[in-house]
């Protein structure tokens, strides 16, 4: 923990060991880990999904299968930030990858590397609607 008592999302640095194929973690200092799934079947549709490990549980958001996307640039952090979005406000993991995963997914339906999706979009495609910021 650091002094503001907060528990890091990645392991401490004395706990990451280089090892011939990549890098190895202390399995006890790993609280969890966590990635989009891509399937780009053209340039322009791809499955989106994301994967969460968390306290020794796999929590996997809503697959989105041919997903119609303009740009790609920007999914990750997107996810990234929904994720990170649902943890600051409390909501359980499984909430949490599924905010990451829509708030991508709306992010890859518009021009560019940011997004300018309300709250009130990205829980709406997490309750199964459409992809595409209505504005």
């Amino acid at each position: 923990m650091d002094p503001a008592g907060r528990t890091p999302a990645a392991p401490p640095q004395r706990d990451i060991a280089p090892t011939g194929g990549g890098i190895r973690f202390t399995p006890s200092a790993l609280r969890h880990l966590h990635t989009t799934l891509r399937n780009a079947k053209t340039a322009t549709v791809n499955d989106w999904g994301a994967v969460l490990w968390y306290d020794g549980k796999i929590h996997e958001a809503i697959q989105r299968t041919d997903l119609e996307i303009l740009d790609r640039v920007g999914g990750g952090d997107s996810f990234a930030s929904g994720l990170i979005y649902g943890f600051l406000t409390g909501k359980t993991p499984e909430q949490a990858v599924n905010y990451g995963a829509a708030h991508g997914a709306l992010a890859m339906t518009t021009p560019g590397d940011t997004t300018m999706a309300t709250l009130p979009e990205v829980e709406r495609v997490m309750r199964g609607g459409a992809a595409r910021v209505s504005r």
